[in-house]
């Protein structure tokens, strides 16, 4: 014969501040949302389109079994040293993207930098230059990432001096920015009023000890 064995649970607000820290950390380690950084990547995708950039993409199976394209984008945070974020782009000189990223992100200064770093180098070599990022190896931050640069001339004419550190450096910095943004919304949604308020929200319930019931 089956045992029947009753077990008291427990809401949120119903815990000692203790076990309220229990609650708090299994939401951390497994309650996320898959995509809580979704977002912030769609954010990235209108960023890098006004920077000229054109993202590589991979399929994704779907649970229903189909596919969808998503873009290469990878991070690993955020509490190691090595953790980053890095992308497989395409980049070519696009017109107005001072301009456009100051309108897009009136208070991104950082986004600002960079743009204006491309432009200059980009007029500087008759808006010829193109490089390719590919992620390498088995981590993921800005120097995972293998940037080469060409200068599209018919001429065949070299690029100035620095040209190609310079686009470089810009895609670098641009993965550690996107990492910055990453690590702000994982705060953010980490922050104890945020659990509690999603916790409550879900009807997540307890043991006495603030173990997830179920």
């Amino acid at each position: 014969m089956p045992d029947i064995v009753e077990t008291i649970v427990y809401r949120f607000d119903e815990l000692s501040e203790t076990a309220r820290e229990s609650a708090r950390a299994w939401y951390r380690e497994g309650g996320f949302d898959d995509d809580w950084y979704d977002a912030v990547y769609e954010d990235f995708q209108s960023i890098a389109e006004i920077l000229g950039l054109n993202l590589k993409t991979r399929t994704v199976r779907l649970m229903g079994g189909g596919t969808r394209q998503e873009p290469c984008i990878w991070f690993r945070g955020f509490w190691s040293q090595g953790d980053g974020a890095c992308i497989e782009t395409f980049y070519a000189y696009r017109e107005g993207t001072p301009r456009r990223i100051r309108e897009y992100a009136p208070q991104g200064s950082e986004l600002h930098r960079i743009a204006d770093a491309l432009q200059a180098v980009q007029q500087h070599n008759f808006y010829q230059l193109r490089a390719e990022a590919t992620h390498r190896g088995h981590y993921y931050h800005e120097y995972c990432m293998a940037i080469s640069v060409e200068r599209d001339s018919p001429p065949w004419q070299d690029m100035t001096a620095n040209a190609e550190e310079v686009v470089i450096e810009a895609l670098r910095d641009l993965a550690r920015w996107l990492y910055r943004q990453l690590e702000r919304e994982y705060d953010y949604r980490s922050a104890d009023d945020v659990v509690d308020e999603t916790i409550v929200a879900n009807g997540y319930t307890f043991t006495e000890a603030g173990q997830r019931f179920g």
